[in-house]
């Protein structure tokens, strides 16, 4: 029987991931090798040109096999302005947008070392926000095969693969989204659309997600 989900860090995780962590109790995986092209460094939101993929860029590794809670974020670019801009000109008009903005634009305005460290904290507000309130711990050691108790999903949520593609319990429920008359419902984009688009109910449609 699961009782526990692995899961490696998430930017501003796709609802796929919070839907797990509203499940609970969740591990955090800190000790596996850093891979670009994920979750950990990226999310994915609705604009008017369609689903926009942000990137929080990262420090350069002499070494390729860092660990993910010792990767660095990088500020050679004007990153966290042009985020910032993206979810203002892409969720002004929604819902609940004004209600939630200054919570989320503080992760704009400062400066946080460790991409780890912004991606934990990112994730306990919105939380907080969201009224999940999972039991959170995380790994000592990378954890090779985990114990059957525990679900492994460190390397099936990913912007890459299909929710069909993960073969777990998720299954993604339709809610209203800003440019839905355009695109029609755009399925596991990050939190934040879902946040900014349902307020309170957001934690509802996790729940009959999973």
């Amino acid at each position: 029987m699961v009782t526990k989900t692995l899961l490696c860090q998430a930017c501003f995780g796709p609802v796929e991931y919070f839907t797990y962590l509203n499940k609970g109790p969740v591990i955090i995986e800190k000790h596996s090798h850093y891979s670009r092209q994920s979750y950990r460094n990226r999310y994915i939101i609705l604009g008017a040109n369609g689903p926009l993929s942000l990137t929080i860029p990262v420090e350069k590794q002499k070494n390729q096999k860092v660990a993910d809670k010792d990767v660095k974020i990088a500020y050679h670019s004007s990153w966290q302005n042009n985020h910032w801009h993206s979810l203002v000109s892409a969720y002004n008009s929604s819902p609940f947008f004004q209600f939630y903005c200054d919570e989320i634009e503080s992760f704009f305005k400062e400066k946080h070392t460790w991409l780890f460290d912004f991606n934990l904290k990112a994730t306990n507000v919105i939380s907080e926000l969201l009224g999940i309130d999972t039991d959170i711990s995380f790994t000592g050691e990378f954890i090779e095969t985990p114990d059957k108790d525990i679900l492994d999903l460190r390397e099936s949520i990913h912007p890459k693969r299909s929710t069909e593609e993960n073969n777990t319990s998720f299954s993604p429920v339709p809610y209203k989204q800003v440019f839905d008359d355009r695109y029609g419902f755009v399925p596991n984009l990050s939190i934040l659309d879902l946040l900014f688009n349902k307020g309170p109910e957001a934690v509802l449609v996790l729940e009959n997600q999973a």
